[in-house]
């Protein structure tokens, strides 16, 4: 059975060998190197952090990350989604993506997005199936092992913030 947790030090091994997983693929993130747990912790929002685990194993996991310090912006976090090789096509997206959906409308997010490059087709249908939708494209937005990447624009604006 697959449950969700908030993400801890503890798990940092397990979280960091998933992330290295999808930095190998070449397609989900600009990223060569794992960052430290104090980098990758200051990075990211204390809250809406989850593993999805079966028994032990830990299958995937999901954060958020501030878009911009500027307090207007609050409400506005970037959605960061990986999961484990072994694990992928099997829902353990889904499950991670909505759970933090509801973690992040509990905490007060109105606005979710993400920059997916357009060759992560598995990623862009994620998040279409979790309420994303395009908004544009970002051409040649950044280098990646000597060649240019854009990237897929997408947000999800949440229903229950009153917008």
């Amino acid at each position: 059975m697959i449950r969700t947790e908030a993400i801890n030090y503890s798990h940092w091994p397990e979280v960091s060998r998933i992330y290295e997983e999808g930095i190998a693929t070449g397609m989900a993130t600009f990223e060569k190197e794992i960052p430290s747990w104090e980098a990758w912790d200051a990075n990211h929002l204390k809250s809406c952090r989850i593993i999805a685990r079966n028994n032990e194993e830990v299958l995937g996991w999901a954060a958020l990350s501030p878009v911009s310090s500027r307090c207007v912006y609050g409400g506005v976090a970037e959605v960061s989604v990986y999961v484990a090789a072994n694990a992928r096509g099997k829902g353990i997206g889904k499950i991670l993506m909505n759970r933090l959906i509801t973690e992040s409308e509990s905490e007060g997010f109105w606005t979710l997005q993400a920059g997916i490059f357009p060759e992560n087709k598995n990623s862009i249908r994620l998040h279409e199936k979790s309420g994303f939708r395009i908004i544009g494209f970002r051409e040649r937005i950044g280098l990646l092992d000597g060649v240019w990447k854009d990237n897929v624009l997408l947000e999800r604006r949440s229903s229950k913030i009153g917008l």
